[in-house]
Order: structure tokens, then C-alpha cells, then sequence
């Protein structure tokens, strides 16, 4: 696993070490959980998304569909 260097604001900073002791929990706990969350949330909106492109693509009418096709 490769290390990651990443920057935090500051109000970012202090509200992680505020919850942190409002949950006794580390600070890496905190991002991970919050990463978890994040990545889950994307993954859905991603999938909905992808749906949506999918219905787009297949959601012809009847005459749109023998309209395109030629029987020669």
C-alpha cells in the first residue's frame, strides 16, 4: 500500500479533532468511515446515472424502432 499526502483546511482540521473526542474515536477512524460513506454515496449516484443513460439509449417508441430498420 502506497502512502497518500493529502491537505486538509483547517476548519476541516478542527472539526476531525473535535469529533474525535466527542466519539473517542482516531482520526483516521473518522476519515475512513467517512471515505466509506462518500465512495458508497458516488457508487449509487454512478449507478443511477448509468441507468438512466442506459434507458435513454433503449427507450425507443414503436415507430422509432421499425423506422430505423431496413428489410431489403
Amino acid at each position: 500500500m502506497s502512502n497518500i499526502k493529502f491537505e486538509l483546511k483547517a476548519n476541516v482540521v478542527e472539526e476531525l479533532e473535535a469529533f474525535s473526542q466527542i466519539l473517542k474515536k482516531s482520526h483516521s477512524e473518522i476519515l475512513n468511515e467517512a471515505l466509506e460513506n462518500y465512495f458508497k454515496e458516488q457508487q449509487e449516484i454512478l449507478s443511477k446515472k448509468n441507468q438512466e443513460d442506459e434507458s435513454a439509449l433503449t427507450n425507443l417508441d414503436y415507430n422509432e424502432f421499425w423506422d430505423d430498420l431496413d428489410f431489403d
